[in-house]
């Protein structure tokens, strides 16, 4: 019931009894039981029609609150989230190649003031997801430091608990940033599509139906270990060019330094030749790996996202739609950015308390008559 209130704010009763066959004594039944604790609210009436027009019911925003962070090689971030999804805090702290170590220390920093600044009621925080890459400690990426292999051997669980005292998930940063669009972004008007998820690697996520499906071993989407057959060397993959560390690498080889991801935006025009040389780039390596995406999987759209700013991010999509429009394919779905963009990862990770405790997937609403 909670999910089809969530999923359409201006729902009435009569609504919650077409989409699930229960009986109108059974919605009001459990309808006061889901006010009563503070999770949802009546939003006025709906006009129109004839008698009394019918309540419309909505998420109370501050029923509940996820927690959401997301690890990678070039920063920690920290989102608090509400039920309706609206983010109500966030911090980053750029920092390469961050230790567990790291870790604690940024959520001591930041983590009180995060919860202030959202204006969280502590007794109402659901849970903290936690979304990080695949095997993030041996994947190869640039200037790696010794060590970094512990992230391997690290228990995400066990290193915080002693600091976060709400149940905790961790989930890949891609399928994390791919539920994001899915349950917050375009993920309605695009049921099926798969994203790309740029960041210090490249990260895929597959959705289908509205649901990330994972595959056989929890290891579906990963386009960016993909054989890149044009990178020059027989090991290449595709995230040795499609990554935000490639990018960082070769404008530090000519010369650019640039102090962090965001600053990419304020890149002098110097610096616009090999930011056009990247794209490219970029388009060959992805070019074979989207055509397959587009033939087996035949998805409503392909979403780019992740930690490039918004005009690189649209820069890539323009350009790889431009260069697929030349293939011969059953069809060729539109590349567009994501609606949620830097920290869809760490969004992601915040809604995933709310699908284990609250909102479980909507596949389970009965469909009346159907």
């Amino acid at each position: 019931m909670l999910q089809a209130i969530r999923l359409r704010p201006d729902i009435t009763r009569v609504d919650i009894a077409q989409q699930t066959g229960l009986t109108t004594a059974a919605i009001a039944n459990i309808t006061g039981k889901l006010a009563q604790a503070g999770l949802i609210k009546v939003a006025g009436r709906r006009s129109g029609g004839r008698g009394q027009p019918a309540l419309k019911l909505t998420i109370e925003p501050d029923g509940a609150f996820g927690i959401g962070i997301n690890v990678d090689r070039d920063h920690l971030t920290l989102v608090t989230l509400d039920l309706a999804g609206e983010v109500r805090s966030r911090v980053t702290r750029e920092m390469r190649f961050p230790m567990p170590g790291d870790l604690l220390d940024f959520l001591r920093d930041e983590l009180d003031a995060a919860i202030a600044k959202g204006g969280l009621d502590r007794s109402r925080i659901v849970g903290v997801g936690v979304a990080i890459p695949d095997k993030m400690g041996s994947i190869a990426i640039p200037h790696s430091p010794p060590g970094y292999a512990i992230w391997d051997e690290t228990d995400l669980v066990d290193l915080l608990s002693a600091l976060l005292p709400w149940p905790i998930h961790c989930d890949n940063d891609a399928a994390a940033a791919a539920l994001a669009e899915a349950e917050y972004g375009t993920g309605f008007d695009n049921p099926n599509f798969f994203y790309l998820l740029v960041s210090a690697g490249l990260g895929g996520g597959l959705v289908i139906d509205r649901h990330h499906r994972r595959g056989a071993s929890n290891r579906s989407g990963e386009i960016g270990l993909m054989p890149d057959q044009g990178g020059g060397r027989s090991e290449a993959c595709v995230q040795d060019t499609v990554s935000v560390s490639a990018l960082l690498l070769r404008l530090a080889e000519a010369g650019h330094r640039v102090s962090s991801v965001p600053a990419l935006a304020e890149l002098t025009e110097a610096a616009e030749p090999l930011i056009e040389d990247w794209i490219q780039d970029s388009v060959r390596a992805l070019v074979g790996p989207i055509i397959a995406v587009n033939c087996l999987i035949d998805p409503n759209a392909i979403l780019i996202g992740g930690r490039l700013p918004p005009v690189l991010v649209a820069r890539l999509a323009h350009a790889l739609a431009e260069r697929l429009a030349a293939v011969a394919m059953p069809r060729s779905a539109p590349i567009l950015p994501a609606s949620i963009a830097m920290d869809a990862s760490a969004v992601g990770a915040a809604i995933l308390p709310f699908l284990d405790r609250l909102v479980p997937s909507d596949a389970t609403l009965i469909q009346a008559g159907r």
